[in-house]
């Protein structure tokens, strides 16, 4: 296979916020996996696991969306703050957790949790059943500055200073769990919390610092997910529209068809099929973003230039990842295993959400840890670190960096490269989805190069995973690579493996 680089064919920046994470109260993402009490014999951080903390520390999401997920629509912000004996108890029957919640990790605590870690929070709020007055009670107790009653218990509660969130989705899924709503009837009740949510400004020529995000569509239903897209902003076009920021679409690859086929125990033709349901995503960004676009264009022109028009919305992906069978009856809920498959798939989306830079601002796998497409497994008081934290890791240095369009020469199949640059530095991703075959990669580039790093994934067999009994199976491993002339390299490729070249060039 032969590629050709040039590192002047740029477009498009690529949005940190692009490797966000994903957290809520499914199986033993938060207790456990996260929470574990301040009382616990497992090492933690105010109450919450220092292995989970140490290993995101190190990742540093960008941003982490919370509390839901479908979770969030039973939410109620007010049961978990203030002192931990006096939050009431709920049970959760969100995906089969069928667990008491305890609320022990509150407002407060994932506030910690972000601090700690580095990351931007993504708060969703309780459109199915709360109401809009405590959303802007919600709001007003992260947020404000002045002293009212709810920045004083936000003060009472050890956070003199306002937390300034600004990422806040307005309803989960609303065309399923989140009410079985149509798109008009969502409309109507987004412009009521949209409309009612405070600004936070100091002055009516301020920016709005609040960046609201839609529920958008259904990513997993072909037809409905256009007729979705095109409802609701024709809803929008009918008189005056409050602010949207983005819609939030969600995307899973379902591995849910073949009874046989388990996250640990598969066959070929298994592989070939997630490998390949990864890239529908590329086809859904793509016609989401058109449909946005053409959208946008049906608003009116207000006929007061104080009036507000709706011209921009962002698309983020604010659930991606895969789906196995066995989630369904895992236990605890949604629990399942990570092999090279699964990690594979991972770069495999990371890399079309990085490719369409130009098109998509924010995405968040589902979900961190112990639930799907998990970076993180715990087991008392193990952290285990699956392939897919690996996969992350070695894509950091992607953050904020230019995409470049790459000029396919030769073809192969099931070779797929993503580049960026940044500072003298072209990062290139090279995966091999082949599962038995090796590949000879030849990059042409424009420039000389001075060095060449390799960070590569890969094991000796598909179905391997890291276990508490053999936490580091599989490990990002380094290497040099020092066969090259002045522009032209090539590069051998493993079967069903992830790799990322580091290339130093001279100007």
């Amino acid at each position: 296979m032969k590629i050709n680089i040039n590192d002047q064919n740029s477009y498009g920046q690529i949005n940190p916020n692009l490797h966000g994470q994903f957290i809520e109260f499914l199986g033993n993402c938060i207790d456990e996996g996260i929470w574990v009490g301040k009382d616990s014999k497992i090492p933690n951080i105010d109450g919450m696991r220092k292995g989970t903390i140490d290993a995101l520390k190190k990742l540093a999401p960008p941003v982490v969306r919370w509390p839901g997920g479908c979770y969030a629509d039973t939410y109620h912000w007010r049961d978990g703050i203030g002192p931990q004996k006096d939050r009431p108890i709920s049970f959760n029957e969100n995906f089969g957790t069928y667990q008491r919640d305890r609320h022990s990790f509150g407002t407060d605590e994932f506030m910690e949790f972000c601090e700690l870690i580095g990351a931007q929070p993504w708060f969703n709020i309780n459109m199915l059943s709360a109401s809009v007055q405590e959303m802007k009670d919600w709001m007003e107790y992260c947020n404000r500055s002045e002293q009212t009653s709810l920045s004083n218990q936000r003060k009472d509660n050890g956070h003199a200073e306002p937390y300034a969130v600004k990422y806040w989705g307005i309803g989960n899924e609303v065309w399923g769990g989140g009410g079985s709503m149509t798109p008009e009837m969502y409309a109507d009740k987004y412009r009521e919390y949209a409309s009612a949510m405070p600004t936070f400004q100091k002055s009516i020529f301020d920016q709005n610092p609040i960046y609201k995000i839609a529920s958008g569509p259904d990513g997993n239903k072909p037809i409905e997910r256009v007729k979705w897209t095109k409802d609701f902003l024709k809803a929008f076009s009918r008189y005056r529209q409050p602010g949207i920021n983005a819609m939030d679409l969600h995307f899973y690859n379902w591995n849910i068809e073949h009874e046989s086929d388990t996250p640990t125990d598969f066959g070929e033709d298994d592989w070939y099929r997630v490998i390949n349901g990864a890239q529908e995503l590329d086809q859904i960004i793509n016609q989401q973003a058109d449909l946005i676009k053409e959208g946008l264009q049906n608003i009116p022109q207000p006929e007061s230039s104080l009036d507000h028009r709706l011209d921009r919305i962002d698309l983020v992906v604010g659930e991606w990842g895969n789906w196995h069978r066995t989630a369904f009856t895992a236990k605890p809920a949604l629990k399942q295993q990570v092999t090279m498959r699964d990690a594979i798939s991972t770069a495999l989306m990371l890399d079309i959400l990085q490719k369409n830079s130009d098109k998509v601002t924010m995405a968040c796998v589902a979900q961190t840890i112990n639930v799907l497409n998990a970076l993180i497994l715990t087991e008392g008081d193990q952290t285990i670190l699956t392939p897919n934290y690996d996969v992350f890791m070695m894509y950091k240095a992607h953050r904020g960096n230019s995409a470049l369009k790459i000029q396919t020469n030769q073809d192969q199949k099931n070779v797929y490269t993503f580049a960026s640059k940044k500072d003298g530095e072209i990062i290139l991703d090279a995966i091999n989805a082949n599962l038995n075959d090796q590949v000879k990669l030849t990059v042409e580039l424009n420039k000389e190069i001075e060095s060449i790093s390799k960070d590569f994934l890969q094991s000796d067999r598909p179905t391997d995973f890291n276990s508490s009994d053999n936490p580091d199976l599989i490990r990002m491993q380094q290497t040099e690579v020092k066969d090259f002339s002045k522009g032209e390299i090539t590069l051998e490729l493993s079967p069903a493996s992830v790799n990322v070249f580091h290339i130093k060039t001279i100007d």
